[in-house]
């Protein structure tokens, strides 16, 4: 299907200036009715409408579903005496500015209803307010021969691949209606590249006359995309004659094998684009790393045919070459220190060579060309140089002891520079998958810390909200089968942009397989994959069960990006813990209560049930009221300000033996 945009030149007829505003609309609605005996005429092929006229030129609006009966069509909807055309000028254009042009044909009332033109045609589908699906769209440089779209891929290395299909393009004969004998998969990292190795394929196509329509449509795509809807197969069906570019915009993690999601979009996409192959010319954009993509497309296309398009590899004396015909082009001289950038026997794209040579004419620039800007500091030393921001990094940093936090937390964000610095080099941008789990025994600040890190992220670009959605086992399993599920899916859509944290996750099995636990966990490894760009799950827990969770689906131990164990704190780490709630709360410690709470908590650690960095915050506000007791018991008039913030030892309560539990034996003894 092609859409046109008609420009006339034409002579006014006479007395035309003279018409009532009653004669005028007599002619609006007699274009109005020709437009319509046209379509009928064409047996619904062909619309064409008038957009408006002018006293020497006039603009028409076309949809066909044949290129070759347009020029004859519109040489018969011209003979009417108002138009009196001269000449004319046919281009073809987007469905946006059909879509333009026949609203101002309705303002102007040469036809009746824009929308109900688009119905008869199967477009509305298309229209931004009617459709869900996103495309662009784009017109085929026809300026382009063969023989230029051989040096633009000479120009960036695809000459291996590209040259020989240009080859068979130019040989090939077009037998009328017979269909794609190929489609393509065109692999490159940089996608400028991967966009201008397309656009020269589809000119010396069309060039060939392989393809009809001079629009084609394009369609970005990620495995968090939108299922292919009636919008999808509407953009298809309206590009008969024409192409479709595929352009997938992700990365392919070796990881996780691409997302079930994802794989699931590329079915879809599949079965749309072999429904209409031999009418619609389909490209495939990707990454060259992007391997388990490709194979899903080729799985799901079936028996057609592609050709593959990549990359080829410069060595040596070709690779420098190329640097220097890239310094030629931005007019500097080549120096040893480019050349030298060259490794022997290492093989480079484009894209490396590239990213190469911008670097080396960056420095060029600053410390040659523009001496006076030497000393400055570049962006990516800035980034390298740039301090974790927020408030709450400063409290993580403060946290008595948690190293292993610390470092997990230091690693994720100097990975989120490392993205801002080589993104330009090919590296693909995303954040890392950062799902957690935290072991520890009671008050070792799991908590506390997954609060921290939600905030530190957000603080950071790393997280868009920062939020901490903190559930258990009642929220999130249900009481009767198939309520699980909805509340999972639920707590994910909550904690959606910040931090989901589970609670003593193993209680969700509580030990018994089958049940409506087993439900919750199959669940949440689907979300972890789904939401794993925006969404991070935090499982807390001790050590010892967490290991039996992680064991009750296969999935969910592969997704954890990192498991920090929350050590008990030793004595000393306890104080400072104590000194530093003290020092919250305005207080400060004596000599002899620091030295009398290193004995309590050196005996604390010897018992079962001992609460870590809770007990520590207990004793502190046990102290705070025993000093206020002891403090009224005085001479109130003659207490000192230093007094009333101090503790001393005889506020430190003494811990308490427990009493031994003997062991009941069984049995008989000596």
């Amino acid at each position: 299907m092609v859409f046109y945009k008609i420009e006339a030149k034409r002579e006014m007829p006479e007395g035309e200036n003279e018409l009532s505003s009653r004669e005028k609309r007599g002619i609006c609605s007699c274009l109005a009715e020709r437009s319509e005996n046209f379509f009928y005429k064409s047996s619904g092929q062909c619309f064409i409408a008038t957009v408006l006229i002018r006293d020497d030129s006039a603009v028409f609006t076309v949809i066909s579903k044949s290129h070759d009966t347009v020029k004859a069509q519109f040489e018969k909807y011209i003979k009417e005496p108002i138009f009196q055309i001269t000449s004319f000028k046919i281009e073809e254009t987007t469905f946006a500015s059909l879509e333009s042009l026949l609203l101002c044909a309705q303002r102007n009332s040469y036809i009746i209803d824009d929308d109900e033109i688009l119905e008869r045609f199967e477009l509305d589908r298309l229209q931004p307010h009617r459709g869900s699906y996103e495309f662009g769209e784009a017109i085929i440089d026809d300026s382009l021969t063969i023989n230029d779209c051989k040096m633009i891929a000479s120009k960036l290395l695809f000459e291996n691949t590209m040259h020989p299909e240009l080859d068979r393009i130019q040989k090939s004969s077009v037998v009328k209606n017979s269909g794609h004998p190929v489609h393509y998969i065109l692999r490159a990292d940089n996608r400028d590249i991967r966009n201008t190795i397309y656009k020269s394929l589809l000119s010396a196509l069309y060039a060939k006359g392989r393809i009809k329509n001079k629009r084609y449509s394009f369609v970005d795509y990620d495995s968090e995309s939108r299922f292919p809807d009636a919008t999808f197969e509407a953009l298809y069906r309206s590009s008969a004659g024409g192409a479709v570019v595929i352009r997938y915009i992700d990365s392919d993690n070796d990881d996780n094998q691409f997302s079930k999601r994802g794989t699931d979009i590329i079915a879809t996409i599949c079965d749309i684009a072999v429904k209409y192959k031999n009418s619609v010319l389909t490209i495939i954009c990707l990454p060259k790393t992007a391997n388990k993509v490709k194979e899903d497309f080729l799985l799901n296309f079936g028996s057609t045919a592609f050709i593959e398009i990549y990359e080829d590899v410069a060595f040596g004396a070709v690779a420098e070459n190329y640097l220097k015909v890239k310094a030629k082009e931005n007019k500097v001289r080549t120096d040893k220190k480019l050349t030298s950038l060259i490794e022997a026997g290492k093989g480079y794209t484009a894209t490396e060579l590239n990213h190469i040579f911008d670097d080396w004419y960056s420095k060029k620039l600053r410390n040659e060309i523009y001496p006076e800007y030497k000393m400055t500091k570049t962006a990516k030393i800035k980034i390298r140089q740039e301090e974790p921001r927020g408030t709450a990094y400063e409290k993580l940093d403060k946290l008595i002891g948690l190293d292993s936090a610390k470092e997990v937390m230091n690693n994720a964000l100097n990975y989120f520079k490392a993205q801002k610095l080589f993104a330009d080099r090919g590296m693909i941008a995303e954040r890392p998958s950062m799902h957690m789990i935290f072991t520890g025994n009671p008050g070792t600040a799991k908590t506390t810390v997954a609060r921290l890190f939600a905030q530190i992220m957000k603080e950071n670009g790393l997280l868009t909200n920062g939020d901490i959605y903190e559930v258990g086992r009642a929220d999130i399993v249900g009481k009767y089968v198939g309520s699980t599920a909805p509340l999972v899916k639920s707590a994910f859509k909550r904690a959606k942009g910040g931090v989901l944290f589970i609670d003593e996750a193993y209680s969700l099995v509580d030990d018994r397989d089958g049940l409506f636990g087993d439900e919750a966990i199959n669940t949440i490894v689907q979300e972890m994959e789904n939401n794993r760009k925006d969404t991070i799950v935090i499982f807390a827990g001790y050590p010892d069960k967490m290991e039996g969770f992680l064991n009750k689906n296969p999935g969910l131990r592969s997704r954890i990006a990192f498991n920090i164990h929350f050590d008990d704190y030793n004595s000393q780490e306890l104080c400072d813990i104590a000194e530093l709630i003290a020092a919250e709360k305005k207080f400060v410690l004596s000599s002899d209560a620091k030295e009398k709470l290193k004995n309590v908590f050196d005996k604390a650690q010897r018992q079962n049930d001992f609460g870590n960095g809770r007990f520590a915050r207990n004793i502190i506000e046990k102290a705070k009221m025993a000093q206020a007791n002891r403090l009224m018991k005085a001479d109130v008039d003659n207490i000192s300000n230093e007094e009333l913030i101090t503790i001393t030892a005889e506020d430190i309560e003494i811990l308490q033996d427990k009493p031994e539990i003997k062991k009941i034996q069984i049995g008989f003894t000596a």
